[in-house]
């Protein structure tokens, strides 16, 4: 028992430093990503490279005069960051980041919390950082914000669910809730990581995720030219810095997720020497560094889109979610059912890299219609004008 309390501290302690220092350095990586891109030099002047702006920015943060509306709602307003940025970090517990780590006294797991029920648990815990966008929304007393906290609240709920939907495809295949039988399950070959059987709900859930943490093109309550600054705009110093922490914490989590739920996790590709034991240290070290590197590879995307895309009118986002997202969500979750039923109880096919091979073809079968020719820029309302309106 006093074993298993100490690891467990230790893993929180190095977790979530390791979290808040990632996400500081990530703000620094995605100005200078972003600088690349448009070929301008961005910060480099504070510390060798700029790599100490972040810590920069945070003391200026702190030095800043905290500023409260007079009508505002004093409790709701000072409590809306953190609910805003405490389910952010929560969610990051259940996922497995690496093999087992053997010590003299036994095997610790590289999960801060390996719960039976990870999954439901990331799903639950992860829809309540909505509360504080809208909270932060009601209780300043600002029309601007009111409006971005609405706009908030109705994109995550619709976007939610296409998310939930996505997921559950995972679950078809991998039979379990618990993330880290969902990553065993993805250990036979490359083919059977989950985004080539499941390619379709990778998809699904990569936009989700996108539209969940309010990263463009899905940045609608933030949006600077309608609402000056949306949910937040009533804040100031390190409340104002939280809800960005909560949005670069979330995008850490979402990758991760990806990375675990479509990429094979820590699983080592084109090797099966990480996936049994004897455990060692060498495996834990290195199938940390892996997992590190798929995340680093989904946090690249999210700066990427942002500096490529530009964003969605509201009308087309909702649009998006409702007409497009769920349906499609419904649809494959039909398909894919249907699919697992015929080659497992029906053909008799054990999980392996032929099962995958099959499930990939059905989904490039669905993939071609839906991306070539039913979409032609008019599954979107008002995504395209009306050909005959063109002079």
């Amino acid at each position: 028992m006093t074993f298993f309390l100490v690891t467990s501290i230790v893993k929180i302690v190095v977790v979530f430093t390791v979290i808040m220092v990632g996400v500081a350095l990530l703000t620094l990586a995605e100005r200078r990503i972003c600088a690349w891109m448009q070929d301008r030099l961005g910060p480099n002047r504070v510390g060798p490279e700029g790599l100490l702006q972040p810590a920069a920015d945070g003391l200026k943060n702190l030095l800043k005069e905290e500023t409260l509306p007079a009508q505002a709602d004093r409790v709701l307003f000072l409590l809306a960051p953190a609910l805003s940025f405490i389910p952010a970090l929560l969610t990051i517990a259940v996922v497995p980041f690496g093999t087992p780590l053997p010590t003299p006294w036994g095997d610790v797991p590289l999960v801060v919390a390996d719960l039976p029920v990870g999954f439901l648990y990331i799903l639950a815990i992860g829809s309540l950082g909505v509360y504080g966008v809208v909270l932060a929304g009601w209780s300043s007393n600002n029309k601007y914000s009111l409006l971005g906290g609405l706009r908030s609240s109705a994109q995550m709920i619709s976007y939610e669910i296409a998310l939930g939907m996505s997921t559950v495809a995972v679950l078809l295949l991998a039979g379990n809730v618990t993330l880290a039988d969902v990553v065993a399950r993805q250990q036979h070959s490359v083919l059977t990581w989950n985004v080539f059987p499941l390619g379709l709900a990778y998809f699904i859930f990569t936009v989700a995720a996108f539209a969940e943490t309010n990263r463009l093109p899905f940045d609608l309550p933030e949006a600077e030219g309608e609402l000056i600054a949306g949910y937040h705009t009533e804040y100031s110093a390190m409340k104002f810095s939280m809800f960005y922490i909560a949005e670069y914490a979330n995008m850490v989590t979402a990758s991760a997720l990806m990375a675990t739920l479509f990429f094979g996790g820590w699983d080592i590709p084109f090797t099966h020497w990480d996936d049994g034991p004897p455990w060692t240290v060498w495996k834990s070290l290195a199938t940390v560094g892996v997992f590190a590197l798929k995340v680093c590879c989904f946090l690249f995307l999210y700066i990427w889109v942002r500096w490529t895309l530009p964003r969605f009118r509201y009308d087309q986002l909702m649009a998006l979610g409702w007409k497009v997202m769920l349906p499609l969500a419904l649809v494959y979750l039909a398909l894919l059912a249907t699919a697992l039923w015929v080659l497992h109880d029906r053909l008799g096919w054990a999980y392996d890299t032929r099962f995958a091979l099959a499930l990939l073809g059905l989904n490039v079968a669905l993939a071609v219609p839906l991306f070539f020719v039913l979409d032609r820029g008019h599954v979107i309302a008002g995504s395209v004008a009306d050909e005959g309106a063109r002079v």
